[in-house]
């Protein structure tokens, strides 16, 4: 159906034209080109990290890390369940074991005292996911990774311009990723980002997304790799959204706080804000009281022309990771509870206010 309001629109009102059209007229459409170093350059300064390199997509970018740290089999790496189902199924594509761990209620995030009890000799990383937003306890998790002497990992795809004690995300592990998927903060259409502050990482993971190819000779490939390269088109928009990047997250803040204000007398809980931290709110998400009422007021909305999506799926309850039984209260919970609202930066107060009145109208029924 043709939604009156549409969970996301991507903002395009920047150079996004201007520079794809200059790749258009210089001819450079594909994975070499000026936009591509520039992008990367502008990117790192922004989250204040050494080294971006762009790759294809979000997903392609964990895998890449992944692969970067040696990752493989009989390899075992935590990670939430309660996340994107990415996060997980690039561990199993390395032929390493994906170790399921609860979330924390206050924040949604990974729970470290979870990881600490998950943790084997078997344990080669954590990959911390910093869910619709709001920074995991990085502090704690960092503290794991070193007193256990395993690799951390930040998937950072829902987090663009998010920072938990005064630092962005993704300058706290050994790598960390991001997705400009059309729906994220930032977007390139499709693509993604590995950053580091360790140079040979970084050199790892370059090395690997282009296709193994010796550094000094010309088509001399000295390992397998990969073609997880971002095309300068990409990048020109990219580095059009970036310019544009803090006016977009404050749009963004901005929605949340309008969203609060009209849902605050409605039985709905929403996801808040921790002291330490600034979340981007790349989702305004809300938890009700139960499936039923989740199923039925997102048909309500559905029939009133505003599209809405469910939270994530806990991945341990899906089939391919169902076989040994667990559980995961909170992320079950949240999995079974939690609805995410339109979210785009351009969201008029006028439109919230539409949205907050007809679920006032459902819980009035």
């Amino acid at each position: 159906m043709a939604y009156k309001i549409q969970i996301y629109q991507p903002s395009l009102d920047g150079n996004e034209k201007k520079y794809v059209n200059e790749c258009l007229d210089s001819s450079w459409i594909s994975s070499r080109g000026e936009f591509i170093s520039k992008f990367e350059n502008e990117f790192r300064k922004f989250i204040s990290v050494e080294h971006a390199t762009a790759v294809s997509n979000g997903t392609v970018a964990l895998h890449l890390a992944l692969v970067t740290l040696g990752i493989g089999n009989g390899d075992e790496v935590i990670v939430p369940s309660f996340t994107y189902i990415a996060s997980v199924s690039t561990i199993s594509m390395t032929g390493a074991t994906p170790v399921f761990v609860d979330s924390i209620e206050e924040t949604w995030q990974i729970d470290p005292n979870d990881v600490r009890r998950k943790i084997t000799p078997k344990t080669k990383a954590i990959m911390a996911v910093h869910l619709y937003g709001h920074p995991c306890e990085m502090d704690e998790l960092v503290k794991i990774s070193k007193e256990y002497n395993i690799f951390l990992i930040e998937d950072c795809a829902e987090a663009f311009g998010s920072i938990y004690n005064g630092k962005h995300v993704g300058t706290f592990g050994d790598l960390a990723t991001f997705s400009f998927y059309g729906n994220k903060t930032i977007t390139t259409g499709e693509g993604g980002m590995i950053v580091t502050n360790d140079e040979t990482l970084y050199d790892r993971a370059y090395h690997l997304k282009m296709h193994g190819l010796a550094k000094y000779r010309e088509y001399w490939h000295d390992t397998i790799g990969f073609n997880y390269r971002m095309t300068n088109i990409c990048a020109a928009i990219g580095l059009a959204q970036l310019e544009n990047a803090k006016d977009k997250i404050s749009k963004k803040r901005k929605v949340a706080e309008l969203y609060n204000e009209a849902l605050k007398n409605l039985p709905v809980k929403h996801h808040g804000e921790k002291k330490n931290v600034f979340h981007s709110y790349w989702m305004y998400s809300i938890l009700v009281e139960s499936p039923s009422v989740r199923d039925s007021l997102r048909d309500f909305l559905k029939a009133e022309g505003i599209e809405t999506r469910p939270t994530f799926f806990p991945v341990h309850t899906m089939p391919m990771f169902s076989q040994k039984y667990q559980k995961l209260p909170v992320a079950e919970y949240l999995g079974w509870h939690g609805i995410n609202l339109p979210s785009y930066p351009d969201l008029k107060k006028d439109q919230i206010e539409f949205i907050a009145d007809k679920i006032a109208k459902f819980f009035k029924k």
